[in-house]
């Protein structure tokens, strides 16, 4: 019997979670489709795998026969996907990096030259994903290592390290009633329609609609936006407002949306995510190395300049 890896996993990450709606979210697909792969895996294997009730999904005895085996059948099956792949990479000495929005900031160059000099004759593939795929390509293999904003979904699946923090700013509607202000608070924004994510980013479309930080304020979403230009069209007609790493301002600038800092919520953190397990692969370790010492650099120049003021 042939079983699509995909309902494996759907399966063990309602397993894991014990409960729909957060394995959906993970697994960034609505929670309608997962229902329906998890019935189409039930009916190829003719047993029942889950016993539901308003306290979530647990597994039955087949389900958690099944439960023992899947994890390492996942674990294989994705080590050998991520070999494969890199195995073509390696030989024509690319290595494909994956990034969402701005990357590193302006570390992003400093750190592609450090890499040259330390891997001479490799080349640097930059794959920019859509935001419906926080982890930029990391998740699914098609990227060797990504420059990501933290948090992302699944992120103890990765080994993951904080290169640069900044603070979220807010991006307004240049007429917007608050915009002529040099600061705002979080709490004056709590009514206000937000652009988010695609659901399918699940935490990463949570944070930053920064849904924790709004002491039981619920969300109103006027827009949804897949990348930056969705984002800063739905901005400038008027329609909403979004947080948004303090970098941004100076990426992104238009005459029609205004930033500003706001207090509130948390800062925003740039990190080097690689897979785990890693295989065997010195061209991500030297990518790594570049990161650490490119950002660790920026860090103390901007201390420098700080006390020097």
């Amino acid at each position: 019997m042939d079983i699509d890896t995909r309902l494996l996993r759907y399966f063990a990450a309602v397993v894991e979670e014990g409960n729909l709606t957060r394995a959906a979210e993970r697994l960034y697909i609505s929670q309608p489709a997962l229902t329906k792969q998890i019935r189409q895996l039930e009916a190829q294997l003719g047993v029942g795998l889950f016993v539901r009730s308003r306290a979530g999904m647990a597994p039955t005895e087949a389900g958690e026969a099944l439960a023992a085996h899947a994890a390492a059948v996942l674990t294989a099956w994705e080590c050998a996907v991520r070999v494969t792949r890199a195995a073509t990479t390696r030989a024509a000495h690319t290595l494909r990096v994956g990034f969402v929005a701005s990357a590193a900031n302006e570390h992003t160059p400093l750190i592609i030259s450090d890499f040259a000099r330390r891997r001479p004759g490799w080349r640097v593939q930059m794959r920019q994903a859509e935001w419906s795929d926080p982890t930029a390509g990391l998740a699914a293999g098609e990227a060797d290592v990504a420059l990501l904003r933290l948090p992302v979904p699944a992120q103890s699946d990765f080994n993951v390290e904080v290169l640069v923090t900044e603070p979220r700013w807010i991006a307004l509607p240049a007429g917007h009633r608050l915009a002529a202000k040099d600061h705002i608070r979080f709490q004056d924004l709590y009514d206000e329609p937000f652009v988010a994510t695609p659901a399918k980013s699940g935490t990463w479309r949570d944070y930053w609609l920064a849904t924790d930080e709004r002491e039981g304020h619920p969300v109103r979403i006027g827009a949804v936006a897949h990348h930056p230009d969705e984002w800063l069209n739905a901005i400038a007609h008027g329609q909403c407002v979004s947080l948004t790493p303090e970098a941004t301002a100076r990426y992104y600038q238009r005459p029609d949306v205004v930033y500003r800092p706001v207090t509130g919520v948390s800062p925003s953190q740039i990190g080097v995510a690689w897979p785990r397990p890693q295989p065997a692969d010195d061209a991500v370790d030297a990518f790594v190395l570049s990161c650490r010492a490119v950002c660790s650099n920026g860090r103390l120049a901007i201390t420098s300049l700080t006390t020097d003021s």
